[in-house]
């Protein structure tokens, strides 16, 4: 039977205490690598737990292996990382939807790209896919996605893979109706929720919605 919701919790620095607020009652949680100290710190109660735990306390994951937890083990040198082996596992089980919890990468820039461009990789188009990364809010859009904000918060729209094509909104300032957003182009960066909900539509291709922390306000 499928996961309606599975959360995975990235490894590297640890996640806003708040991102626990956007976990569902009852969901399956993976952790990747040092992701399990950060969610026994947020109280989840981890199902399973990848990685080559080259960063996890020993004491944490002998004392979570204990309690239940399963524990897959990676080599060393592999050729994926700890999240994508966790968001391997989680579409896997079947998740419906994956919300992923990380910290905003402290630094590691490269690390936090190779994210973000990896949350919509082609690989996970079976689940809707979601993020708090720090205090920022991601959303993978295939197709049509229904976003709630409040009016004035900034949302970008990022084509990531290839080019999106035919994007439409409805609820934010400044539409879009049926244009083409290409890689690299700035066309969608800080645009702004109009109304309490926002309606994203594209005809092919995919885009990161990307909404800063809470009362950002910007221009374009």
């Amino acid at each position: 039977m499928s996961d309606e919701v599975v959360v995975v919790v990235a490894g590297g620095p640890p996640p806003d205490a708040r991102a626990v607020l956007a976990v569902p009652a009852g969901a399956r949680v993976i952790a990747a690598d040092k992701g399990l100290e950060h969610a026994v710190a947020l109280g989840l109660d981890v199902s399973v737990t990848v990685g080559d735990f080259d960063s996890v306390s020993p004491d944490t994951l002998a004392a979570a292996e204990a309690a239940g937890t399963r524990v897959e083990r990676h080599p060393a040198e592999k050729d994926a990382t700890d999240l994508e082996l966790a968001l391997d596992a989680a579409v896997a089980h079947g998740a419906a939807r994956v919300l992923v919890i990380a910290g905003d990468g402290a630094g590691r820039l490269d690390h936090l790209l190779a994210a973000l461009l990896l949350l919509a990789s082609p690989r996970y188009e079976s689940a809707e896919i979601d993020a708090v990364v720090g205090t920022t809010r991601i959303h993978v859009v295939r197709g049509k996605r229904e976003l709630a904000g409040a009016p004035g918060q900034l949302v970008t729209l990022v084509a990531v893979h290839g080019p999106a094509l035919g994007v439409s909104t409805e609820g934010l300032a400044y539409p879009l109706r049926g244009e083409t957003l290409e890689p690299g182009s700035t066309r969608g960066v800080s645009n702004v929720f109009a109304s309490d909900i926002a309606l994203i539509t594209i005809a092919g291709g995919v885009l990161l919605a990307i909404r800063p922390g809470d009362g950002d306000r910007g221009n374009r």
